[in-house]
């Protein structure tokens, strides 16, 4: 069947977590007839939303994943891509909307604009993302469509403007006002399925036309017909539409519609507005790097006729190999196609070609620009541009933002470590938010991601998908250590073994370094110690640094000063000078009052005003010292400084704290002094360690 490109769209489902995305797509599906019949989150019937696909996510009644499908509304194909709300999943969101040309922002009518909303904002104006919103949830109690709407315009600066007026609300809500068309619709049917269009209530006229005057005074700002045709007063519903949409493609003007997906009530004239405001892919300018020309920028062009370009958005690892989503750019993609892989700088064919639903495939011979489709067996990365042999380019690669949290694992026996190595290749492929590598201090295989809910459902993927038997616990903080006066050293190392022996004198002293870690200094006269030897000492030094006497850690901040020795005719040597440099050292660390240093955090709260308090209260239990908080609006950001041991279950506390309103970002700013207390505490569980090391040796 051949897809017509100008009534194509591409749109995300993007919000805050629990404002109803997943519910609204499994709604959508129903209404364009993919679906016969509707199923809800948690999977209470047992079957789960549609798009949830994953057993975690029914269970958990989240959304882990991005899921993409198609459907049709009224001849227009549409691809959905429904996304995260969990900041956790935040890359899933990012991916997505890299590819997309336009989104339904949703937004629960309680609620309101909470934290996740600024974040998926903020993404959307990262890619330039033409949006409406869709204010969720008007039967629940306490909803007040008319304040969200506020607070687009209050807290996100969004030119938002009601599209529709809800008929009663929370147990009464029954139905719309379109404010184009100035009628009344309701969902009749046991699913809402059926329209039925009435006059505007009577008790409702003039708020409707109140409001109604507001929508064409907002979208007559982008058209001078409608303006002109307002002051006449002769305003045509084509006219309304045209403008509305003008400011949508600008991203200057934010329609507002209303519903409750939960209870079947105005996803379809949500769809009517996906179709005639969202861009089709043919209105969107697309750009690729020439990475022939110095990376020039290139307009794509829309056109099926062109040369191939597309970029690999997603992986995902199936039992059939490993799937690769694709959005088309420019061009047309077939089975038996060639296409060249710009990063790997490797050519391959096409083979099956799929249209996604969910976790359902069809096969397909083409697919034209601006379509969203997979491929499989291709051996690729996620962020990979994929083009027609005879063109070199590359598409700008998505935001990735940085990991802020980490935990050890390791396995119960062989066969669950082979799993764990296979698990954790697919995953860190997959997600590029998903790290892992072997701490070269604790030799322990440390997983790092965006928050304690992703690495917990990575660690059950483990267990499920790859039959892989996992402990996790908390990874060793990075501690160090470091010295705090200065100490002198004359040591001499001699030892006799029959034959020639080994003899070092070094002396000197050690002193504070706060500004490098590590800095020696030759002050050596009169070729007391012979240059080679020099070098020698210096191994020694390094060597003693990399363990220190107090906890085993690394030890930074000194300055070695060598200025006296002596040599040897016969038994001195490198292997000589080194052990006399690592005996120096260790002699005299012991009385340059070593302490322990532990990595410090500046962490940055956000979250709704009213829970600063709680914010302030969980940081400064983590001995945390907060440096300042400022406030915009309804919401507050507090920026701190907390030691990293303290951090470990956070992001818990913290949901639990605020209601889930707040999130914080951590990153490493300094080493700090540990206080007197804890640093007995870990000296005395090192002590603790190497006896019982040495009582298993």
């Amino acid at each position: 069947m051949a897809i017509d490109v100008e009534k194509m769209r591409n749109i995300g489902i993007s919000a805050h977590i629990d404002s109803g995305k997943t519910t609204l797509t499994e709604r959508i599906l129903f209404y364009c007839e993919k679906i016969h019949a509707i199923h809800e989150v948690r999977g209470r019937d047992g079957v789960g939303a549609t798009m949830d696909s994953m057993e975690l996510e029914r269970e958990r009644g989240i959304t882990i994943a991005s899921a993409s499908t198609n459907v049709t509304w009224k001849n227009h194909p549409i691809n959905i891509i429904d996304t995260p709300g969990h900041v956790d999943f935040t890359i899933e969101v990012e991916r997505s909307l890299r590819v997309l040309d336009g989104a339904v922002l949703v937004l629960c009518a309680v609620g309101g604009v909470q934290s996740q909303s600024i974040t998926v904002d903020r993404q959307l104006s990262r890619y330039n993302v033409p949006f409406l919103a869709f204010i969720n949830k008007a039967d629940r109690t306490g909803a007040n469509p008319r304040k969200v709407c506020e607070q687009l315009r209050a807290k996100l600066g969004h030119n938002a403007v009601m599209m529709q007026l809800p008929i009663g609300l929370e147990e009464k809500f029954e139905g719309l006002v379109d404010l184009v068309t100035m009628q009344a619709v309701y969902f009749d049917g046991a699913a809402g399925e059926q329209l039925r269009y009435e006059e505007v209530p009577a008790h409702m006229s003039h708020e409707a036309e109140q409001a109604r005057e507001q929508l064409i005074d907002a979208a007559s700002m982008f058209s001078d017909d409608l303006a002109e045709a307002f002051l006449e007063g002769e305003v045509t519903h084509d006219q309304v539409h045209e403008a509305v949409r003008t400011g949508v493609l600008r991203r200057e003007l934010t329609p507002v519609f209303v519903g409750s997906a939960y209870k079947n009530k105005g996803v379809q004239t949500l769809l009517d507005a996906v179709t005639r405001y969202l861009p089709a892919p043919a209105q969107v300018t697309n750009t690729a790097l020439d990475l022939e020309a110095g990376e020039e920028p290139v307009e794509l062009s829309s056109g099926s006729a062109a040369k191939t370009v597309a970029l690999a958005f997603k992986l995902e690892d199936t039992s059939y190999g490993q799937l690769t989503y694709i959005r088309i750019y420019q061009g047309t993609v077939k089975k038996g196609d060639e296409l060249f892989n710009t990063r790997s700088r490797r050519k391959f064919k096409v083979g099956r070609l799929i249209r996604m639903h969910a976790n359902h495939m069809e096969d397909i011979s083409e697919a034209p620009a601006g379509d969203i489709v997979a491929l499989f067996g291709i051996d690729c990365a996620s962020g990979d541009t994929f083009c027609d042999p005879s063109l070199d380019y590359s598409m700008t690669s998505m935001f990735v933002p940085n990991p802020v949290i980490s935990l050890a694992i390791r396995t119960k026996d062989k066969a669950s470590s082979d799993n764990l190595a296979k698990a954790l290749n697919r995953f860190s492929k997959e997600d590029p938010t998903f790290r892992t590598y072997v701490d070269p201090e604790s030799q322990e295989t440390i997983i790092q991601g965006m928050g304690e809910l992703h690495l917990d459902v990575y660690v059950e993927r483990m267990r499920r998908e790859y039959k892989a038997e996992v402990e996790t616990g908390a990874p060793q903080v990075a501690y160090r250590e470091t010295i705090t006066q200065r100490a002198d050293f004359n040591y001499t190392h001699k030892k006799q073994t029959g034959g020639s022996g080994q003899f070092g004198r070094v002396a000197g002293y050690l002193e504070p370094h706060p500004e490098e870690d590590y800095e020696f200094v030759d002050e050596i006269r009169g070729g007391a110690i012979p240059n080679e030897f020099i070098t020698s000492v210096d191994k020694g030094f390094r060597l003693a640094m990399e363990k220190g006497r107090l906890i085993g850690f690394p030890i930074v901040g000194v300055r070695a000063v060598v200025n006296d020795g002596s040599t040897h005719p016969v038994d001195s040597s490198d292997m000589a000078f080194q052990a006399a440099g690592l005996g120096a050292f260790r002699e005299a660390y012991n009385r340059a009052k070593p302490e322990i240093l532990e990595p410090i955090m500046k962490v940055v709260v956000e979250g709704p005003t009213e829970f600063q308090g709680n914010a302030f209260a969980s940081i400064n239990q983590r001995r945390g010292i907060i440096l300042s908080s400022t406030e915009t609006g309804a919401f507050s950001v507090v920026e701190a400084e907390v030691p990293l041991s303290e951090m470990f279950g956070y992001s818990t506390v913290l949901r639990s704290l605020t209601q889930g309103k707040a999130e914080y970002s951590m990153e490493f700013l300094k080493y700090g002094r540990v206080p007197k207390s804890i640093a007995e505490e870990l000296v005395e569980r090192y002590r603790e360690e190497r006896k019982a090391d040495a009582v298993r040796a």
